[in-house]
């Protein structure tokens, strides 16, 4: 697994542990801060061992953790929106406006400045090249006046301070949902501590695949965001705009610049599901023999004044003035910011947030041969639509069936026992009023039928935010790491539970909770009727499953070719701990237009691949005799 959310980084399980952190040990507290402090460039580490803060001055290596720490705590997680813009400075834009001319206006400008066509009542004279004199007749005059607005909502979870993935290769000004998944995905390859190239090279490329997108596309000014507003703002509208603002894109910029893959690729959108609906074919296609290795993922970077906007006006967010009609407050301070988010409590909205989130999976017999390090499996991903709704954005009855499905699943694979006493559920949890009621109602009925009497719940947006696209990915990511550390995040936020969640079979706690889980549920509720829960089970049921498939000697044998992998797992972690990433970008490398192949009947032959991609397909429709 690989990426970033606004704990911090996926890989070495560093964005979970700031969720947990008071919970962890002295040591783990610390690694936890260090590291955040230097992928926010707080501190950097010297050639020597030693660290320098941000004016170039010494600190002691035990004086490390307790020097960033408030700024660390500060700078990461859900908090006020750190853009210059979204505070004092205010939110660039225009308005329109109709001016009344009493007399004749004269201004200067240069002559490329002018609106073209010049409207008719309009006289020009060249003062010199370039310099030119207007004439405007009395009259009406309509104008674009800019403006700062002030924006309505300050609360984000955006990735930690100082951190930004466009600095670590040559992004040209890349998209920032590109940049984070080009981060990503590098983050992922690192943390699996497997050679790319060796594992890629072991397989015919054809049984790779990427499937990896996101929610929206891409809305910042280098996407669709300042394609858009082109014409209205004044600028001119670049070759790169239109291609990279396609919600595909983090799998295209994944085959071409980090993995050259040519096998299979795509994206799928649903909303706040997306995550796992990509997660789905991937798990389908290792499932029927056509792939071996999936890389899945999804980008998101929605916090822009745009699209916060619009799910402001549709009353989806927490704003500034609901925020404080919630605490009958007159005035928000920082703290009031970092607890905008509120699962299950009386709440107000949810928090928008980026995130970039990956994983890779493998069936379970190359993970075997190649030593790979196992942190988990997905049997399978559930989703459903609501059926009839009266509003698109509604919740509706999708989200029993997927949740249903997924308990049913886990019944079979783990027996009930397990289910109802060692599982737990990482809940979608917006910290919408309507999510509060219908999802806590979906859990609570499911966990009626299935005999289950006291269901932790997780609600990880209480710290990251909603990231759209990518919630999922958050959610799975950080349940990897309550298998890996025996912690559930609590609900910091969860001051008391609101008297319309549906919680009779449901734990919700504010700790963080010791618990040993063979499973997890991640549940997805996205608008539009986009419903899916995914099954995931711990390392621990996982290795118990391959026993059973493949031996005990098989195991055995996996374990001793581990070792070298979890080594050069563990040698990427300590580098990113210290602010040293290995973010892949071949930008230009090995390219192909087709003259280069060997193309014959049953295989094509590519330079740089070792081995051919086979053509031989799967024919289950008969055979015509004859020509």
């Amino acid at each position: 697994m690989g990426g970033v959310n606004a704990a911090g980084r996926t890989s070495g399980h560093q964005a979970f542990r700031r969720t947990v952190l008071d919970a962890l040990p002295v040591e783990e507290q610390e690694r936890t801060l260090i590291g955040l402090a230097a992928m926010m460039q707080l501190i950097s580490h010297q050639q020597d061992g030693g660290w320098q803060d941000i004016h170039g001055e010494p600190i002691a290596t035990g004086e490390l953790a307790s020097q960033v720490r408030q700024r660390v705590l500060d700078h990461t997680l859900i908090r006020r929106n750190e853009d210059a813009a979204f505070n004092a400075d205010g939110i660039p834009a225009n308005r329109h406006t109709q001016m009344h001319l009493e007399r004749p206006l004269t201004f200067q400008a240069r002559r490329r400045q002018l609106p073209d066509p010049l409207p008719e009542t309009w006289q020009v004279r060249d003062i010199d090249g370039r310099l030119v004199e207007v004439s405007v007749p009395a009259g009406v005059l309509d104008v674009l006046l800019p403006e700062r607005r002030q924006a309505q909502v300050r609360a984000a979870g955006q990735l930690p301070c100082g951190f930004e993935p466009g600095r670590l290769y040559r992004s040209v000004h890349h998209p920032r949902g590109l940049s984070m998944a080009v981060f990503g995905a590098s983050d992922c390859l690192g943390q699996s501590g497997l050679d790319w190239q060796a594992l890629h090279d072991r397989l015919d490329p054809g049984q790779v695949a990427v499937y990896a997108g996101n929610s929206i596309g891409q809305l910042d000014d280098p996407g669709w965001g300042g394609l858009l507003k082109s014409f209205v703002s004044g600028n001119r509208a670049t070759s790169k705009q239109m291609p990279l603002g396609y919600g595909q894109m983090p799998a295209d910029f994944l085959n071409a610049y980090v993995l050259g893959s040519v096998g299979a690729t795509g994206a799928i959108q649903g909303a706040c599901a997306s995550f796992l609906y990509n997660l789905r074919l991937g798990i389908e296609d290792i499932r029927s023999g056509a792939r071996r290795v999936v890389m899945v993922g999804t980008s998101d970077a929605p916090v822009t004044p745009e699209i916060v906007e619009g799910f402001r006006s549709m009353g989806a967010l927490a704003d500034d003035d609901s925020l404080k009609a919630l605490d009958a407050l007159s005035l928000l301070t920082d703290s009031d910011y970092q607890r905008a988010c509120r699962p299950f409590a009386r709440n107000c909205g949810f928090t928008i947030a980026e995130s970039s989130q990956f994983v890779l999976l493998m069936d379970d017999s190359l993970a075997l041969e190649t030593g790979a390090q196992i942190l988990g499996s997905v049997p399978d991903v559930f989703v459903n639509a609501d059926g009839w709704k009266r509003s698109i954005s509604a919740p509706g009855i999708g989200n029993y069936i997927t949740l249903g499905k997924a308990v049913r699943l886990a019944g079979e694979i783990l027996g009930e026992r397990a289910v109802r006493e060692r599982s737990f559920v990482h809940a979608h949890a917006t910290s919408t009023p309507k999510n509060r009621t219908t999802e806590s109602h979906v859990l609570d009925t499911v966990a009626r039928a299935n005999g289950i009497g006291d269901w932790p719940v997780a609600g990880l947006k209480a710290f990251v935010g909603h990231s759209q696209g990518s919630a999922a990915g958050d959610q799975l990511t950080s349940a990897l790491g309550s298998f890996a550390y025996g912690l559930i995040p609590g609900i910091p936020t969860l001051d008391a539970v609101a008297d319309d969640v549906h919680a009779e079979r449901l734990r919700l706690f504010r700790e963080p909770l010791a618990f040993q889980a063979d499973a997890a549920f991640i549940n997805a509720k996205g608008f539009g009727g986009n419903n899916a829960t995914g099954l995931l089970l711990s390392p621990a049921v996982t290795e118990r499953l391959l026993v059973q498939r493949h031996g005990q000697a098989a195991i055995d044998a996996w374990k001793q070719r581990r070792e070298a992998t979890l080594s050069a797992s563990a040698d990427y972690d300590q580098r990113a701990d210290v602010g040293e990433f290995s973010v892949i970008y071949r930008f230009g490398e090995g390219v192909l237009e087709g003259p280069e192949l060997t193309i014959e009947a049953d295989g094509i032959h590519i330079p740089g691949y070792a081995r051919p991609v086979s053509l031989a397909v799967d024919n289950p429709y008969g055979r015509l005799d004859g020509e």
